[in-house]
């Protein structure tokens, strides 16, 4: 009995170490289907002892990236770089400013050219021009009435000069009659007389210098600013009316020659050119003929104001001058008849 007790247990131990080898058989030897999954998934690359923590983020490179930018141009851009490390693609605009630069010199080449010619035909009477035969009237009488006023306006000038050396030389002469009136006791009357007539004409001609001064001014504004203004903006449209009439010759000629698949479109950019500045024309025309109405009521308010004050001024000084020689005549006289009785001659008394 001892014997097969002994004998089951040696059984029992046997059949567990044989246990044992088996599962460490089946860990360390892969199933089919583990085998099959290692097969199915890519093979990682090696990066040295690099784990998966230190991969990187391709969203992340991404948002780092900043955009490229050079310093060509401000319309150059450029996009990030790729996630796969691929080249950066640098997308610049159509746009260049040295073309647009050299077009729109090219442009006013042409135009300037044009516009000279055109000047250059009107002058030697081979050209045809666009009249306004109401507007260009207007300018012409309103040119020769800035002749005639600044003609006038300098003749007030010299008058002004003139009457203030004038006054300037009435005081003098004045002073010299007063000093002669207390240093000459027998013609006292007669230098005070004088000193005093020259004296108040040398006031009263200071007071017309004024109003003179005062009339050369506004006619001034008038003429060199007013005016001025106005024959600025006739000079921008004789230069709107050359480059419309230049356009329009353009236009003409080419509708006189042939039309075929080349002259088609010349002639479709020579028509629309010619609108765009056909309708220029017409607004230079409109705000001038607007500006020149407004001039004229203008002036006319201006120069009746100024013409009724210049005569007053001229009025009241000769005025005032004759009523103070009147009544400074009437006192000489009073003093003279008083003193009528003359003392005799050294003659008679001999």
């Amino acid at each position: 009995m001892a014997a097969l007790a002994l004998d089951r247990q040696d059984g029992e131990k046997m059949m567990e170490a044989t246990e044992e080898i088996g599962d460490v058989r089946a860990a360390s030897n892969p199933t089919e289907e583990e085998e099959e999954e290692e097969k199915e998934s890519p093979p990682k690359e090696a990066n040295g002892d690099h784990t998966d923590e230190d991969s990187p983020d391709p969203s992340a490179e991404a948002a780092a990236d900043p955009p490229v930018e050079t310093d060509q141009s401000k319309g150059v851009t450029a996009t990030p770089q790729r996630p796969n490390g691929g080249p950066v693609i640098i997308q610049a605009s159509s746009k260049n400013p040295a073309s647009e630069k050299l077009e729109r010199v090219r442009k006013w080449s042409v135009s300037k050219y044009k516009c000279t010619r055109q000047a250059l035909a009107e002058r030697l009477g081979r050209g045809s021009r666009t009249v306004d035969l109401d507007l260009e009237p207007r300018l012409e009488l309103l040119r020769d009435d800035r002749q005639r006023y600044d003609h006038m306006t300098k003749l007030a000038q010299t008058l002004a000069g003139q009457f203030a050396q004038f006054s300037v030389t009435q005081k003098t002469l004045g002073d010299a009659f007063s000093e002669l009136s207390f240093k000459t006791r027998d013609l006292h009357v007669e230098f005070g007389m004088n000193a005093e007539a020259q004296k108040f004409l040398s006031k009263s001609t200071e007071n017309l210098t004024a109003a003179i001064n005062s009339f050369t001014c506004d006619m001034n504004t008038l003429v060199n600013k007013t005016i001025e203004d106005t024959m600025i903006n006739a000079k921008q449209y004789e230069a709107a009316r050359i480059e419309y009439d230049a356009y329009r010759v353009d236009l003409e000629e080419l509708n006189m020659g042939p039309r075929d698949a080349t002259t088609l479109p010349k002639l479709e950019q020579a028509q629309k050119t010619f609108q765009g500045q056909r309708e220029r024309y017409e607004k230079v025309r409109d705000d001038l003929a607007v500006k020149v109405k407004l001039l004229e009521e203008n002036r006319v308010k201006v120069l009746h104001n100024q013409l009724w004050l210049l005569h007053s001024a001229v009025a009241a000084h000769s005025l005032s001058c004759h009523s103070f020689l009147e009544k400074n005549m009437q006192q000489a006289l009073e003093h003279l008849s008083v003193s009528s009785v003359e003392p005799p001659s050294w003659l008679e008394e001999s």
